[in-house]
Formats: structure tokens, sequence, C-alpha cells
């Protein structure tokens, strides 16, 4: 019997699983994304909770710097 684990690209949690069961019997409540990189080129991430989904989105999303949104608020009056 192969055994194989799932982990959270987010926190590191892992589940383990066998052969004979099916991903969606051991991941259940856990979120997975696909991420086309390119030309036949997909990246499959898992995630425990929404939570560690977040996180790990905020991290791919650029952060507008605060100097450039406070300039927004200077114009207000």
């Amino acid at each position: 019997m192969t055994q194989g684990y799932f982990v959270c690209h987010s926190c590191g949690k892992t589940v383990e699983h066998t052969e004979e069961e099916r991903p969606c019997q051991v991941l259940n409540g856990w979120l997975m994304v696909s991420r086309w990189k390119g030309p036949g080129t997909v990246e499959h991430y898992n995630f425990c909770s929404s939570v560690c989904l977040k996180r790990w989105t905020d991290t791919q999303v650029p952060q507008v710097p605060d100097v450039f949104l406070k300039a927004f608020d200077k114009g207000k009056d």
C-alpha cells in the first residue's frame, strides 16, 4: 500500500493518504488552487483553510506603497 501526503502551502499542515483513498475524502474542507505558469505548465497548491489561502494570496500580490496611497489623502480638501 503506497502512502502519500498533501501539504498546506501556507502553514505546512500535512494530511496523509493511501492509494485507496480519494483526495476528496482526506481533503474534506481544504481548498485547492491551480495556477497556469505558461503553456503546458500548471502549478497546484493546497490550503487547509481560507485563512491560509488568503495569507498565501496576499504574498502573491504586490503591495501598493503607503506613500502612494497617502498622496490621495492630500487632495481631498
